[in-house]
């Protein structure tokens, strides 16, 4: 049975505070609509919040335009890191291109675009501590969530906005993320120019990349973030059972370990790039790639809806944070235009959600297909990376 029920008297209620998460409760917010933001973690500071983000002039900056928060985000821009350079194992320069200012994808620490989020929410909107364990339907578009200290909460409407792994999203769909076949593995290198030179030399003041050959299983990337930082993403394609048997918890003799079976995918690079993962500052840090299938999508169901990956994660282009906060903001504005009408406001939502969601994820496959010179090409010319 479709009900109707009234958002500006009944709180919505979004699991998950991230990026999407929050820019939907900031949008509602800025309408009169009352929402209420649960999050496993116990703070904000509870963990590191990952490294750099481009956020794009057509999806992730007219989210924040939407959230009123233009001038906030200008304000933690880090000028010159939209500058990219690739190079060959070698440390050969392919491309070196400058940040000339015009460019429409400034890069920000995710960190401190998700405390401007929380900074415009009004206290207490974010319940810390409550890790979202379970779901259930109660009838009439209602819905029962249940947290990991045994506590619930029942709502009317009811937003997964908790990531690839959500435990909403089975109240809408049988499909699980599966392993794309490559990993990241995630390691920084701090007070670059005085502490590393050579890398800090070769990675540049922006993107960095390394093109190799064709058929080749392992390659790198990094950004310059803040405070003369450089955060490496080593990429493999392996197996998991690989990546299994390299212990990725140790300290000590363990990371040297797990580091020695890591750079020796990169024999033969030139030394100023493999010190980029033998000279680490911090362990590695696993992370296993996974994507819902292309053109993941579900029915009209009452009361519930997902945004960001738990609605359409994918293979890793750049665009996934671009498309939660895009996500965020349309459903606010789906349900500020539908005072009264929640499934018209979600179906609203879904009708323009589902396509673009299928278009970016047969993108990121699309571009993560390319042959190194394909890539090459692309970045030679004016056409930004994907």
């Amino acid at each position: 049975m479709t009900t109707t029920t009234d958002v500006t008297t009944t709180d919505v209620t979004i699991i998950g505070a991230g990026l999407g998460g929050l820019v939907l409760a900031r949008v509602l917010h800025l309408h009169g609509i009352p929402a209420t933001v649960y999050e496993g973690e116990a703070s904000p500071t509870a963990r590191t919040q990952g490294g750099m983000l481009d956020i794009h002039d057509y999806n992730g900056q007219l989210a924040l335009k939407a959230a009123d928060l233009m001038d906030e985000f200008r304000g933690i821009i880090l000028e010159g890191r939209q500058a990219m350079r690739f190079v060959d194992r070698d440390g050969n320069v392919l491309l070196d291109k400058a940040d000339d200012g015009t460019g429409g994808r400034p890069e920000v620490q995710r960190a401190e675009l998700r405390r401007i989020l929380l900074d415009s929410l009004p206290a207490g909107t974010v319940k810390w501590g409550h890790k979202a364990v379970g779901t259930r339907a109660l009838g009439d578009g209602r819905h029962e969530v249940t947290f990991a200290d045994g506590s619930t909460v029942t709502t009317n409407l009811l937003v997964g906005a908790d990531g690839a792994w959500s435990r909403v999203r089975p109240l809408l769909s049988d499909a699980t993320p599966e392993y794309v076949g490559r990993s990241f593995v995630e390691t920084y290198l701090f007070d670059v120019e005085t502490r590393h030179p050579a890398t800090a030399k070769a990675v540049g003041g922006g993107s960095f990349g390394v093109i190799v050959p064709s058929g080749e299983r392992a390659w790198i990337a990094a950004h310059r973030e803040s405070g003369a930082t450089i955060h490496t993403y080593i990429t493999l394609s392996k197996p998991l059972d690989w990546f299994a048997d390299i212990d990725f918890t140790g300290t000590g003799t363990g990371t040297h370990a797990a580091t020695a079976r890591l750079a020796a995918e990169f024999d033969g690079w030139a030394p100023e790039l493999t010190a980029l993962i033998t000279d680490a500052d911090t362990a590695p840090v696993l992370r296993p790639l996974h994507a819902l299938p292309v053109g993941h999508r579900w029915d009209r169901t009452p009361g519930v809806t997902l945004i960001g990956d738990a609605a359409h994660l994918s293979i890793p282009d750049g665009e996934g944070a671009n498309l939660a906060m895009q996500d965020g903001a349309e459903l606010g504005q789906a349900l500020a235009a539908h005072p009264g009408d929640v499934e018209a406001a979600l179906a609203a939502y879904e009708r323009e959600l589902f396509p673009r969601g299928a278009a970016a994820a047969a993108a990121a496959v699309a571009v993560n297909d390319r042959t190194p010179e394909e890539l090459l090409a692309a970045l030679t010319g004016d056409a930004e990376p994907s």
